[in-house]
């Protein structure tokens, strides 16, 4: 943490932007590092009525420094787990701001109308998508010194990586299409956000990650990430003799066919004995029925990231994934307590015709750089 961050006798009031539970969840990791708590800011507006519980922690103590700020989604499950997620802070002394970025057509426009003096007044920014348009607008405000970026999943490292390499902000799976019309109109937005991105001799630039970073851009500080505040807060868990199985969203991303994805859970399950599949909060409530239907699985939707739902246990004494995020937090999150986080690579014949050309070589990459898996063959299909 920059010491410059803040003005004398005063801490330096940092504002983090969130739009998922795992963003938050690292934030909190980010925070507990630092030795952050609570926010210099007002707290502006609150959380929905039913996100409130009493706080169970102690209250944030006078001169707290940070104010958690989540720019809400529209789908329940997701909100469902920042809920909780933000609960999680306010226990922990912090914040919440909870905004209802997307809840109708001017919404952005409450949204970031409100945020605008806060804005200008930061010392810090904590984002966790540097992808996520909203976000991107929001740095076109801000004069704070010090940016940091928390773990979005797989998308860091491909975020370090076009930094690295000065090339326009686009998520992995978009790559190689052609720019929409929307695209064309946000791209000033873009290249600004890139720019304040970039560090420099009046802004420093911290990546705060679990994930292998590989292209180190110049003048940014990589800060690893292992989970001190998870394994400190939850756990050991009850481990149980089965397997479990962690589901993906690359069907719904348009990435990898349906229809091989079920066969390959189906043939995954019956090989390791899996009996239990946490569904991804993106994926569609009509696949995930038709794989409970034709696996026998229990689907099981989390209400905390898998992270923490794996750490409270029972979990099984294997994990089963495809590419994803959790191949490279669940190890960390799950250290010393024995269970074996095991990968399924994505054969290529899965994909579908709409997937980025760059689709198998980047889930390869994110398979092959997992630390401490156990790294499983395509699954055959007939």
């Amino acid at each position: 943490m920059s010491p410059r961050a803040g003005h004398a006798g005063h801490p330096a009031r940092t504002l983090a932007f969130v739009e998922s539970p795992v963003q938050l969840l690292n934030v909190l990791e980010w925070a507990h590092l630092h030795g952050l708590c609570g926010a210099a800011e007002p707290a502006g507006p609150a959380a929905p009525a039913q996100a409130r519980r009493p706080a169970v922690g102690a209250p944030a103590p006078p001169g707290a420094e940070l104010t958690v700020v989540v720019l809400s989604p529209t789908d329940p499950m997701t909100r469902g787990q920042l809920r909780r997620m933000a609960d999680l802070a306010r226990d922990e002394g912090h914040r919440v701001r909870w905004e209802e970025a997307r809840g109708g057509t001017t919404a952005p426009f409450h949204t970031i109308g409100g945020l605008a003096g806060p804005l200008r007044r930061a010392d810090r920014i904590v984002m966790g998508d540097p992808f996520s348009r909203y976000v991107q607008l929001l740095l076109t405000i801000t004069r704070a010194r010090d940016l940091v970026v928390v773990d979005d999943g797989t998308a860091t490292m491909e975020f370090v990586a076009q930094l690295a390499r000065g090339e326009r902000l686009v998520r992995w799976h978009r790559k190689g299409g052609r720019p929409g019309p929307r695209d064309l109109l946000f791209a000033p937005v873009s290249s600004s956000a890139r720019r304040r991105l970039t560090p420099s001799g009046r802004r420093s630039v911290e990546v705060f990650s679990s994930m292998p970073v590989t292209q180190t851009p110049q003048g940014v500080t990589v800060t690893a990430n292992d989970f001190t505040w998870t394994r400190a807060r939850f756990g050991p868990p009850r481990i149980t003799q089965s397997a479990d199985m962690v589901g993906t969203s690359l069907v719904e991303t348009g990435v990898v066919d349906g229809e091989r994805y079920l066969e390959a859970v189906r043939a995954l399950a019956e090989a390791h004995g899996a009996t239990r599949y946490f569904a991804h909060r993106r994926e569609s409530a009509g696949k995930l029925h038709r794989l409970a239907a034709e696996t026998g699985l229990e689907v099981v939707r989390p209400d905390l990231p898998l992270e923490l739902i794996a750490r409270r246990g029972p979990v099984g004494r294997t994990i089963l994934s495809f590419p994803s995020t959790v191949v490279h937090t669940l190890p960390l999150a799950l250290a010393g307590t024995g269970v074996r986080v095991a990968v399924c690579d994505i054969d290529p014949g899965w994909l579908t015709e709409n997937a980025s050309p760059r689709a198998a070589g980047f889930l390869s990459g994110v398979t092959g750089t997992a630390r401490d898996v156990h790294r499983l063959a395509a699954v055959g299909l007939a």
